[in-house]
């Protein structure tokens, strides 16, 4: 499906307002941009004092009277004193801007990397990873790169013009007058290849973002991608990007190439020109041969930038593109704030109680239509059902990761709403199917679950996980890095840390889902065992898949179609012959 149109003016209107929000990045470091402005005037002014100075040793040499050696030489040393100030003063400059664009981008990324944090659960599941690390890698690296190069070039490239035209002004009007010619052609023929061109660039980063974006995905799934034996299609499909890529890159290139000749052409024509009339103002004493000299040097240091112009401008759109899907983030409405008389949830008991709750995450498919339910302190509260039944949907409610749209969910009396967030995420913790473990050692991955936990804490909750005597045999024990998510790890092992981590929180509240997949009989006997002195003590809510883990569960939900359709004990839902005992025996037959 055709994503919407904007017509010019809006995409002119949006880019203005990318790069008004990027001016408001440069002045954090305001004091930093302004010693780049005089860096940068500085340095342009003294070479533009090169082409006169050159001009006048020319005129020093006089064929009547002979060479003013003395005239000669201070103009030359002049003119190399210049030259050498006003490159050290562009390295200065160079590195400014580099050091100037690295915090920019930095902050920004602060800035990226926050919001996600901040956005609610239902807008990063709508959003694919790859398009967010996308966003957050290549797209603030293309502005970077544009920052530190394109911006510069095209400032300095301003100065430049308005210096050389003014030299010009100063050197000779009636060969202005000539030069004047030649401009239109050379202005004319940018603007129209650049207009061409700076769709081109939009369309070159918009193909690269889906190539990265796509490499991404496929390389978090490699092993889904082998075990279903679908290298070749992925492959297929890669190629298929990465042509697009290819493509639009040389289209950008290729097009953004042809400016440079033809604008060089109407210069040299411009050349050709300023030199036959100075000739002739020169035989009628209208102008000197070091001022024929010097405006040629301005002349060509006017048509420089502009030559230059429509591959900067490219460059430019380009950035501000990707600046815009940068922005577009950050404009995304974050997790609604807090009721303003929204209390902290402390002495956490653990009732819970759902009242006639009815949830969609779309609004036109229900997920929960009339819930009601309660959980006393200390209970284990089995929730089982077919896929789509409303399971985890029941988990993102408790965690407010998502509102209910009628009835209400009560914890300790109260309605969750009435607690702030954080307080009411921090009466949980949970051990997933999906284990997380980050980079780090394996003492930092267990310490996660409680702040500030000693090496004495992490040992105890990993002896009561079935984990410590696996920790000791390894050769850096608790120190052990964990790489890449822990792929030097067993399933089975990584779930057993994750339950370490979990035993640190003084969470009252517990969610667990199923933990005890795709693991050997051993060890899912060590994760039962540490799963039942997990919940020793706390609130526990269990997803349910495999239903000979739910056997002792004080209440079990059977969820189906967004309703409890039976509730009760092991025994009692089996001897009722009802939906739960045909999927019970479904699983055993």
């Amino acid at each position: 499906m055709a994503g919407p149109r904007h017509d010019a003016g809006a995409v002119a209107s949006d880019k203005k307002a990318a790069f008004a929000r990027l001016l408001r990045y440069f002045l954090l470091y305001k004091w930093r941009v302004l010693a780049a402005f005089v860096l940068m005037l500085a340095s342009n002014l003294f070479a533009l004092l090169g082409p006169w100075l050159s001009g006048a040793a020319i005129d020093a040499i006089d064929l009547e009277t002979g060479v003013d050696f003395a005239a000669v030489g201070r103009y030359c040393l002049w003119m190399a004193i210049f030259y050498v100030a006003s490159s050290a003063l562009s390295y200065l400059l160079t590195v400014l801007m580099v050091r100037l664009s690295q915090k920019i981008v930095r902050a920004m990324r602060q800035d990226v990397f926050d919001k996600i944090l901040s956005l609610p659960v239902g807008e990063l599941d709508r959003v694919a990873a790859g398009d967010l690390i996308n966003r957050i890698s290549y797209d603030i690296n293309t502005v970077n790169a544009s920052l530190s190069n394109d911006i510069l070039q095209a400032a300095t490239g301003v100065i430049t013009v308005v210096g050389a035209f003014i030299g010009m002004v100063l050197t000779s009007l009636p060969l202005l007058g000539v030069f004047v010619v030649t401009i239109p052609i050379s202005v004319i023929i940018t603007i129209k290849r650049s207009r061409t061109v700076r769709p081109l660039f939009r369309r070159r980063s918009a193909k690269l973002a889906e190539l990265n974006g796509f490499s991404e995905e496929m390389l978090s799934g490699l092993n889904t991608i082998r075990a279903y034996g679908r290298e070749e299609k992925i492959c297929a499909k890669f190629d298929e990007k990465n042509t697009e890529a290819a493509d639009a890159y040389y289209a950008a290139d290729y097009y953004g190439s042809l400016i440079g000749p033809s604008v060089n052409f109407v210069n040299n024509l411009g050349t050709v020109l300023i030199s036959t009339a100075g000739s002739f103002f020169y035989l009628y004493g209208m102008i000197s041969i070091g001022n024929i000299s010097s405006f040629l040097l301005y002349a060509r240091r006017f048509s420089g930038p502009i030559n230059e112009y429509a591959n900067i401008m490219g460059e430019i759109q380009s950035a501000l593109a990707a600046a815009e899907r940068v922005f577009r983030l950050l404009d995304a409405p974050p997790e609604a704030p807090d009721s303003p008389d929204a209390e902290e949830l402390t002495d956490v008991r653990g009732d819970v109680r759902f009242e006639n709750v009815q949830f969609s995450y779309d609004g036109e498919r229900t997920i929960l239509s009339d819930l009601s339910f309660d959980a006393r302190s200390g209970q284990t509260i089995a929730i089982v059902g077919p896929t789509g039944a409303g399971k985890t949907t029941l988990v993102n409610l408790l965690m407010r990761f998502y509102e209910p749209q009628g009835g209400r969910i009560l914890l300790d009396g109260k309605d969750i709403r009435s607690y702030t967030r954080k307080s009411l995420r921090a009466a949980f913790t949970m051990v997933l199917q999906d284990t997380w473990l980050f980079e780090g050692t394996i003492f930092e991955n267990i310490a996660y679950g409680k702040e500030g936990a000693t090496r004495e804490e992490a040992a105890w909750a990993a002896g009561e996980a079935n984990v410590a005597d696996l920790i000791e045999k390894l050769p850096q024990k608790y120190d052990t890095m964990v790489t890449d998510g822990g792929v030097n790890l067993s399933k089975g092992q990584k779930q057993l840390i994750t339950i370490a981590r979990a035993m640190l929180s003084p969470a009252k509240l517990l969610i667990l889902d199923e933990a005890t997949s795709n693991v050997d009989t051993r060890t899912e006997l060590l994760i039962r065992g540490a799963m039942a002195r997990l919940m020793e003590g706390r609130t526990c809510f269990v997803i349910a898949h495999r239903l000979t883990t739910v056997r002792n569960a004080d209440l079990i939900l059977v969820v189906r179609g967004g309703d409890i359709v039976e509730s009760g004990r092991h025994e009692e839902l089996l001897r009722r012959g009802g939906f739960y005992s045909e999927i019970y025996n479904a699983q055993f037959e």
